[in-house]
């Protein structure tokens, strides 16, 4: 699956990472993919709640060494 937008959220901790996604979300149109990377564990939390609330779908979420990956379409 590739991204229309990519975001570097590594070492920054919430809110900024989702401060990020919103910003760069709102540049995107719908159906766009954003790919995002992070490292706080509570992102995944976030970014569960985030895409739901702002109407996105969360497409996949990975964690490989501490670094987790979510793949957002915009709605």
């Amino acid at each position: 699956m590739s991204a229309d937008i990519e975001l570097d959220a590594k070492g920054l901790r919430c809110p900024m990472p989702i401060m990020k996604a919103t910003k760069a979300i709102k540049e995107m149109k719908p159906d766009q993919i954003l790919k995002i990377t992070a490292t706080d564990p509570g992102s995944k939390r976030d970014f569960e709640g985030w895409a739901k609330n702002g109407g996105h779908t969360l497409l996949d979420v990975k964690e490989e060494n501490g670094v987790y990956t979510y793949m957002i379409r915009k709605g």
